[in-house]
């Protein structure tokens, strides 16, 4: 992915767009109503982030005590980080945005959205590395259980049962015959 359009769009094309609105809002309703709606939208804006911030939390928590993955809620808190600080940013065109990451419709909307995209590139990533491949195994031509983009480092964990038996081990010596 290129950075630079993003940039380009973040730094410039933005605060040009944000402007135009002020500038336009300003027209209609005058200077102070438009600057008494930037704060305002501010402060409903902090108000929403922190009662749904502490509601995603809950569920996180609660999703974790029953032991399920917290996906939904993790996405759902970066949007609430992303949208509380868009509110924070003077402007209409931020302001629209900010709310639509704190609504928890159109959070939970867009939320849905981002785990899909990233599970189904996730997914075209690995599809190689467990199917039954020519090894037989659970790995491509390898056999093995990696497939080849992945090499097994020391941070991979492998989960699995062993017995601890405690018993003393009886040695035979060849010059010697002992009866066990």
């Amino acid at each position: 992915m290129r950075t630079f359009p993003i940039f380009f769009v973040l730094f410039l094309v933005i605060p040009i767009i944000e402007i135009f609105f002020l500038i336009k809002v300003g027209e209609v309703i005058g200077a102070f109503p438009t600057i008494i709606l930037v704060v305002l939208t501010a402060v409903i804006g902090a108000g929403l982030l922190r009662q749904q911030g502490l509601s995603t939390l809950a569920r996180f928590q609660q999703n974790l005590s029953t032991g399920k993955i917290p996906a939904q809620e993790m996405v759902e808190g970066i949007l609430l980080a992303v949208g509380g600080a868009l509110l924070m940013t003077p402007g209409f065109v931020t302001d629209t945005i900010g709310f639509l990451c704190l609504l928890p419709f159109s959070r939970k909307f867009i939320a849905a959205n981002v785990i899909k995209r990233s599970s189904a590139k996730f997914t075209a990533g690995i599809s190689g590395g467990f199917s039954g491949g020519m090894g037989g195994g659970f790995g491509g031509s390898n056999g093995g259980f990696y497939n080849d983009t992945h090499k097994a480092s020391e941070h991979d964990v492998v989960e699995g049962e062993y017995k601890e038996v405690n018993e003393d081990p009886v040695v035979i010596s060849p010059s010697k015959k002992t009866d066990t």
